[in-house]
């Protein structure tokens, strides 16, 4: 009933499938204005401070107050948009960001932007873009089928880049002719193209059988199921892999535009554009790249095109060959974080999604923020140009590694559907929601001639009790009887339980259990809620 299937290879999705919905259109046209103003406002932002003693340090505070309320605060809004409706989670988010916007905006034209309140106020706009992040990633395979995921994560890459190339080149234009509040104040309508748009989303409302998670319980929820998915860990790995030396090229691109090819600002605005470039045509050219090559070799091509990018730019004088290094550059960034994104989501059930995809963009934003000071600091020491030859070998290493450590090529394949096999507990007293931990214990028959075979059946199930709540697992051999083994799997509370039974198990773990399931004593399992001893 669950088996892969393997007969046919399946066709190419397009790149531009998932824009064929309407409400996944809507959603892809309003982020793209959101992002052409979150790039317009930190131009204004930097030129507000550029007048400003002490003006090097401040300009550089600006990345700073956007980007660390997303490191601090990934995880945490990947637990809350798996508890809440995520939806609304958005419209919220999105409202308040529109409100803190508009009063940068005023804050300017009146002439009351402080460099204090000026960073608070980014700093309180990159919380809400910390919020948004998951949720807006976990909705994903709610907007369109299993198959256009890829094409989708794709699109969003795209939709980042060419916001990052195309926003600051329309706000440097703002800015001289009418100052950087006009530019804050486009980010603040920008916000509500999102709202028109999820307003105009009409989410189906899923009935909520058992009541939500605790957040705190949530977050070690979230933690087990990625220690127990080798496959996600890999991906992870491989995302650090790639960014972090390939942070090099972004943090060190202004200093090659102006002391190794003589640019200035417009120069460096068109080494962004052609990055920028390289995106929509590795975007385009995505179905085309993935009916040819297997996720490992699109990584290492990647990983190798752009190393080949970063030495380049760091040895060519000439600014077309450097141009069209970038595009390449652009192509390759853009190929490894959508295939990085759609495996995650591949891999992802719906009750965790947005947990797993905040540790993704963790590690991203880790890798690049902790990648550009450490670039810094060798550029510093060493000059531009040696930085980027060794980040440049390091990506050439990271190719290689696919070898020894390659992508799972099975998340296409994974059948997340929710699916309660477990048969329900036979109760004589009903526990309450809080009541635990829960011990479940499971017998087996094993015969000695299989033992080897049930054994490595086995990890599998238990690492799938681990990922679906078990916070303790083992397997025993009773001594006292010549063929019985008893599974012993802990969970956090009765509540917790329920939701393994009826919501977090799914077609992929049963396929697994099927494994051991002619071993199984019987179908029930035994249920013992801990009690404590009176004093």
């Amino acid at each position: 009933m669950l088996s892969r299937v393997t007969t046919a290879a399946p066709k190419p999705v397009s790149t531009w499938a998932p824009l064929r919905s309407p409400v996944y259109r809507a959603l892809w046209i309003a982020q793209l204005v959101s992002n052409l103003g979150t790039w317009m406002q930190m131009v204004g932002a930097q030129w507000v401070l550029v007048d400003e003693p002490n003006a090097a340090a401040l300009v550089s505070f600006v990345q700073t107050a956007t980007t660390l309320p997303v490191m601090i605060l990934s995880i945490p809004s990947g637990v809350l948009a798996d508890l809440l409706d995520r939806r609304r989670l958005l419209l919220g988010a999105q409202c308040t960001m529109a409100v803190l916007a508009a009063v940068l905006a005023i804050a300017t034209a009146t002439g009351h932007t402080t460099p204090s309140v000026l960073l608070i106020l980014l700093f309180l706009l990159g919380c809400g873009q910390a919020v948004v992040a998951p949720s807006w990633q976990a909705i994903q395979p709610e907007l369109v089928p299993r198959d256009q995921i890829p094409s989708a994560a794709a699109l969003g890459s795209m939709n980042m880049n060419i916001g990052r190339a195309v926003g600051p080149a329309i706000a440097g234009v703002l800015v001289a002719l009418s100052g950087p509040a006009l530019v804050f104040t486009l980010n603040a309508f920008s916000f509500c193209a999102i709202v028109g748009a999820l307003l105009l989303w009409r989410r189906p409302k899923v009935a909520r059988e058992f009541p939500s998670e605790r957040p705190l319980a949530a977050l070690q929820a979230g933690t087990r199921f990625i220690k127990s998915a080798p496959a996600i860990r890999r991906v992870l790995l491989r995302t650090a892999l790639f960014v972090a030396p390939g942070s090099a090229l972004w943090a060190l691109l202004p200093v090659i535009a102006r002391d190794q090819l003589g640019l200035g600002s417009s120069g460096y605005g068109v080494m962004l554009g052609a990055l920028g470039v390289g995106a929509v045509l590795g975007a385009v050219s995505l179905a085309r790249v993935r009916a040819l090559l297997t996720p490992t070799q699109q990584v290492a091509a990647a990983a190798l095109m752009f190393g080949v990018a970063c030495c380049g730019t760091a040895l060519l004088r000439v600014e077309a060959l450097v141009l069209i290094l970038l595009v390449f550059a652009g192509a390759a960034w853009l190929l490894t974080l959508s295939t990085m994104n759609a495996t995650m989501q591949l891999l992802l059930p719906g009750w965790v999604r947005a947990r797993g995809l905040s540790v993704y963009m963790l590690v991203f934003m880790a890798g690049q923020a902790i990648g550009s000071v450490v670039w810094g600091l060798v550029a510093g020491a060493y000059g531009a140009v040696t930085a980027l030859l060794i980040a440049g070998g390091l990506l050439g290493l990271a190719a290689l590694s696919t070898v020894w450590l390659p992508m799972r090529q099975f998340a296409a394949g994974f059948d997340l559907t929710p699916h309660a096999y477990w048969p329900e507990p036979q109760l004589v007293v009903e526990p309450e929601p809080d009541d635990g931990p829960v011990l479940v214990l499971k017998d087996y028959d094993v015969p000695a001639d299989r033992v080897t075979e049930f054994l490595d059946a086995m990890s599998f199930v238990g690492r799938s009790r681990q990922r679906t709540g078990a916070m303790e697992w083992r397997l025993y051999r009773d001594v006292g009887a010549e063929d019985r083994y008893v599974e012993a799997f802990v969970v956090r509370s009765w509540s917790e339980h329920m939701q393994q039974h009826k919501v977090r198990l799914t077609a992929q773990d049963l396929m697994r259990e099927r494994a051991v399931a002619e071993f199984a004593h019987d179908e029930t399992l035994t249920h013992l809620v801990s009690v404590e001893p009176r004093a």
